[in-house]
């Protein structure tokens, strides 16, 4: 199943030559585990509460790939490149297969709640 890696990342600044390199750097570290940008520094629109900072969302073939790509020894080198710059928070998620039902979903949760 398809795994996303999603970074709500808070710049304080304007880039500085690290974050510069890290950003460079990072396509290469993906591209062994299947990793793609799907938002990279786009302008995030406020609709439901506020947002301040930049959303960045990675997309794998799956959780093992993401995990994979976030230990191997290229992505955790130019880590810190970005970590001692820009403050951020990261998750790891599976999307939905094909054909979900939200219905189906609705229906676990009441039949978990009701039990």
């Amino acid at each position: 199943m398809t795994a996303y890696a999603m970074a709500h990342l808070r710049p304080t600044a304007l880039p500085n030559d690290e974050v510069l390199d890290y950003i460079e750097r990072i396509q290469a570290t993906m591209d062994p585990f299947g990793g793609r940008f799907l938002v990279h520094g786009s302008e995030v629109e406020d609709v439901e509460g506020e947002f301040e900072g930049a959303l960045v969302m990675l997309e794998f073939p799956d959780k093992a790939a993401v995990r994979a790509w976030y230990a191997s020894d290229a992505y955790q080198e130019i880590l810190p490149l970005r970590t001692r710059n820009i403050p951020g928070t990261l998750w790891i998620c599976e999307g939905v297969g094909d054909g979900y039902d939200p219905r189906a979903t609705a229906a676990r949760m009441r039949a978990m709640r009701d039990a």
